[in-house]
């Protein structure tokens, strides 16, 4: 979605549909010329999130990636949200536009 590409042409890059680990993730905006910053933070809030950050959240069935941008959480298992899901723990990485 931050790079404006099909996801299909995302999942060739990264050569997988499942999981990736932050060292790929950061690879894949690279490629797209999007720099993210690799220190990981804390959000207890939304209102403690930049503009456009990756999300890494740890929901009662799993660690998971999601994508907040201007006001919106974009996530892979429970949709488009205005605020976290329920996650034990929230943290984000700040992508630099």
């Amino acid at each position: 979605m931050v790079a404006g590409v099909q996801v299909e042409e995302v999942i060739s890059l990264v050569k997988t549909d499942r999981e990736i680990d932050l060292k790929t993730m950061i690879f894949a905006l690279s490629h797209y010329g999007i720099s993210c910053k690799k220190d990981r933070k804390e959000a207890k809030d939304i209102a403690d999130l930049p503009n456009v950050c990756v999300l890494s959240l740890e929901t009662p069935r799993c660690w998971h990636w999601s994508l907040y941008f201007y006001g919106k959480i974009y996530d892979p298992e429970h949709g488009v949200l205005d605020d976290f899901p329920v996650s034990n723990r929230k943290y984000y990485f700040e992508i630099e536009v």
